[in-house]
Formats: structure tokens, sequence, C-alpha cells
């Protein structure tokens, strides 16, 4: 996935503004995809260039002037396009890249304490951002409510329910790691 194809499915639901972008982002899909704030103004400049998305400049009293982003009809044929060919994402998802597991391989080269240490911080983070899933249910209710589209929303809940299983394992992974290293200290002091 690229934050060009996050970004045409967000505006494919309605025009927004950079900012209404970036909180959807943060609300709603930072769980599987992050976005910083200068990315998305880069992309959406990009994207206007290649005639993906046009905008308009909305001129305000009260409050400072906006630019609201709107996909085109070039847009949308991009969104079906990257629809219709999962493949690629598919295969990297099955095949994660992950620093933190290259770090796991090679702890045996570091102290029992210091790798307990780096399995018990990854649980704790693991069970917050489960919990904090909550946010992302309770954003998906309220686009899901101003999309009005029940098939939608439903979609959104899946991702969601994927991040709940994924940081749940996660922690169960942790904690059995963990007892596995505090079993073979056991062992290693008899």
């Amino acid at each position: 996935m690229s934050l060009k194809h996050g970004l045409l499915g967000l505006l494919n639901y309605g025009s927004m503004t950079g900012y209404d972008l970036k909180k959807t982002f943060d609300d709603s899909l930072s769980f599987f995809w992050r976005a910083k704030t200068s990315q998305i103004y880069r992309e959406l400049n990009a994207m206007e260039k290649d005639g993906l998305l046009s905008s308009e400049h909305v001129i305000q009293t009260d409050k400072p002037n906006k630019r609201l982003y709107q996909i085109t009809d070039a847009g949308q044929a991009e969104l079906r396009r990257w629809l219709a060919n999962p493949e690629d994402d598919i295969a990297a998802a099955m095949q994660p890249k992950s620093a933190f597991l290259m770090r796991v391989f090679f702890a045996g080269e570091t102290s029992k304490q210091d790798q307990l240490a780096l399995l018990r911080a990854y649980r704790e983070q693991c069970v917050q951002a489960g919990n904090s899933m909550d946010v992302a249910y309770r954003s998906i209710n309220e686009y899901g409510e101003t999309v009005n589209d029940q098939e939608k929303s439903k979609h959104w809940g899946l991702t969601a329910l994927y991040g709940t299983i994924f940081y749940q394992a996660g922690a169960d992974w942790a904690s059995k790691a963990i007892a596995l290293l505090e079993e073979n200290e056991e062992d290693e002091e008899e």
C-alpha cells in the first residue's frame, strides 16, 4: 500500500482538508499505517499534479483559510485499479520485515536480564496498543455514520479486528518467550 492509495480511499468518501485527512489517519488507520503531516501534504501536492485529485481554496473570515481536496475520476480509477490488484500487498503482509525480530534473533549475545527486559517492553507495548484500539473502533463508528454505508464500515471494522488480534498475538508470544527464557534460567541454576 502506498500513502497515495490511502488518501485516495479517504477522499473517495468525500472532500477533506489536509488536516481532516491527518486526523482520520490518526484516528482510524494509524494502527496499520502511519503518516506524518509533511508526508500527507507532499503526497497531496503530487497527486494533484498527476490529476488524481483537485483542490480549492476556501476563504474563511473567522478562521484561517483552508484547502479542500476532492478525488477526481482519474483518482477513482486509480483507487479501483489498486484495489483490484492486491497480490503484492498480500505477499508483503505474509513476509514481514522486522528490526525487532532481528534484534530478538541475535539477543543471545546479550545478558539474560537484557533479553527479558526487551521482551517485557515489547509485551507492554502490545498490551497498550491493544487497549488503544478502542479509539479506532470509535472512529470507525463515527465515520461510518458520516458515510452512512454499513458495508464500508464493516470492512473498516475488519481492519480494527486484525489490529486487536495482532496486538494480542504479540503479547501472547512475548509471554511465552519470557516463560521459555525464565525456564532455561532455572535449568541453568540447578
